[in-house]
């Protein structure tokens, strides 16, 4: 499937079937490897020259706010299939994969009434889009809230010593907790083990001998148990911490290690569900998206080609995708089939940088944008 296309007009001075056969005989002979299809743009209403003038300076920043969106969806489309570490899926648009969409578009008169005026078929679809990335900003800050809270708890299983949840380290029957005796959970520097061993006993009086019992260890630290009364509990975390031992705060809890393991498992579930509606979601916003895309696309091309070529509106819209070897080729052909309308004025103010109708950033004596699936 190609992923770059060109939607181009050429003006038509006696028949648009003729210059068509023309378009696909030259491009059959010189680039061959070209994908061209007609695009079906329907007789919409001109309206008049000033509100075709308004239009097109509109046009170009309305089609990168769609094409933005369009992105933006397959982009989340994408990080929600690779989480699972599936394949995404064809994007289609009611059934149809885009690329066959795109080059067999075929205009909805139900839902955009040919009769309506540009500006109005314009502004339907731009607050359409608009209203589908709002959605999809609400849909994935809700999945990504839960996503940073599995994150958060994750950092806690799986960080350092210093700064991890405890709760799956420790038993029951290394935790003395009595009227008078109490057990604490020292962070030792993996290097400052025998630093430790020697010295835990004498950081304070009232230490139980031989009390100190390694629990883990990681690449940092090791964690170790030590017992002793509480009366001087506070006093031993001073003196321990001036040595470079830390003292975490632990409470062992059996009910609420079950809670946080509970909380854990429903907050993968729930990603697990959000992510599936939104991507859902995203695949059905997706088509609807394209297909608004591309019935911009076709006011678009009716719109520059009226105001590059003049009334009644005689043009032949076509699809192309050419291989970047052959680019240079089919613009020459193209500008071949245009005749002589301004090709020496284009082709002199090209040299400047001149912008194409619409602000186009190549200019061309023919309408011409581009379209890019990825």
């Amino acid at each position: 499937m190609a992923t770059r296309y060109w939607i181009a007009s050429l003006p038509v001075h006696t028949s648009a079937s003729a210059h068509w056969n023309r378009l696909r005989e030259s491009i059959s002979k010189n680039s061959f490897d070209t994908l061209l299809y007609r695009f079906n743009t329907p007789d919409l209403r001109v309206g008049t020259l000033d509100s075709l003038l308004a239009l097109s300076d509109d046009l170009v920043k309305s089609n990168a706010f769609i094409e933005g969106v369009t992105h933006k969806i397959r982009r989340q489309i994408e990080e929600l299939e690779k989480a699972s570490g599936v394949e995404v899926g064809a994007l289609t648009v009611d059934g149809v994969p885009v690329d066959s969409y795109l080059t067999r578009f075929d205009w909805d008169e139900g839902k955009y009434p040919t009769m309506s005026p540009l500006r109005e078929i314009v502004d339907s679809i731009h607050v359409q889009v608009a209203k589908i990335e709002d959605d999809m900003k609400v849909r994935a800050a809700e999945y990504s809230n839960i996503r940073s809270q599995l994150n958060a708890i994750n950092r806690k299983q799986s960080g350092s010593l210093a700064v991890r949840d405890l709760s799956n380290l420790v038993n029951p029957e290394d935790i003395v907790a009595s009227e008078h005796l109490v057990t604490l959970l020292a962070v030792v520097p993996k290097y400052s083990q025998k630093d430790w061993l020697s010295s835990y006993e004498t950081l304070t009086t009232f230490v139980v001998p031989r009390s100190a019992k390694k629990l883990h260890e990681d690449n940092e630290y090791a964690l170790y148990t030590v017992t002793l009364f509480r009366k001087v509990a506070d006093n031993f975390r001073n003196n321990a911490r001036e040595k470079g031992f830390q003292i975490r705060e632990f409470e062992y809890s059996p009910e609420a290690q079950e809670s946080r393991k509970q909380e854990f498992e429903k907050l993968i579930q729930d990603q697990e569900s959000k992510r599936r509606s939104l991507l859902q979601w995203c695949y059905a916003s997706y088509g609807e998206v394209f297909s608004s895309w591309m019935h911009f696309c076709a006011v678009r091309v009716f719109a520059e080609s009226i105001l590059r070529y003049g009334l009644p509106p005689q043009f032949l819209a076509v699809v192309l995708a050419p291989s970047v070897k052959s680019e240079k080729k089919v613009r020459g052909i193209l500008e071949e089939l245009c005749g002589n309308v301004n090709s020496s004025y284009w082709k002199s103010e090209d040299e400047v940088g001149l912008a194409g109708i619409g602000g186009e950033a190549e200019a061309h004596p023919y309408v011409s944008f581009t379209i890019n699936l990825v």
